[in-house]
């Protein structure tokens, strides 16, 4: 079955910048900060940002993935709270992005300015089977650091 690669999308207030690609390359939609004043963010502190934007994607196949600016995030430690934020295919509410501040200097977000990138991507949703014992490997359950690397 084929996926229709138009993506609806919402501006929940109508001050809400349009998420748009940087470049024609670019695998990610920029999201910009719908705020009404500079928001601080203090080293190790959260702020929750609203974007003004609502999306609706076409199929229970895709999904959106909120990652981090890798400029926001190598020049001042501005990331994602929870790394990498999921927007499930039947969610209509506002995207909100909680950024959080790993490094040591405190950050101010400016209204309208790009705080992440939402990229489309399909999920896989198999279905689950309980089974008594998993198929064995030369791994096996060697974890974290055992193959050497």
């Amino acid at each position: 079955m084929a996926i229709d690669m138009t993506l609806a999308f919402q501006k929940t207030d109508p001050r809400a910048k349009t998420p748009c690609r940087a470049t024609e390359g670019s695998a990610g939609y920029d999201l910009f900060a719908l705020l009404d004043q500079p928001a601080e963010i203090g080293p190790g502190c959260r702020v929750r940002i609203g974007t003004g934007i609502a999306v609706a994607l076409p199929s229970p196949e895709l999904a959106a993935f909120i990652y981090a600016r890798s400029g926001l995030a190598s020049k001042h430690g501005i990331i994602p709270a929870n790394c990498v934020g999921v927007v499930d295919s039947d969610y209509r509410g506002e995207i909100l992005v909680t950024l959080a501040n790993i490094g040591e200097e405190p950050y101010t977000v400016a209204p309208f300015e790009r705080i992440a990138q939402m990229v489309i991507a399909p999920v896989c949703l198999p279905e689950l089977r309980e089974v008594p014992e998993l198929d064995g490997t030369l791994r096996g359950t060697g974890g974290f650091g055992s193959t050497g690397r």
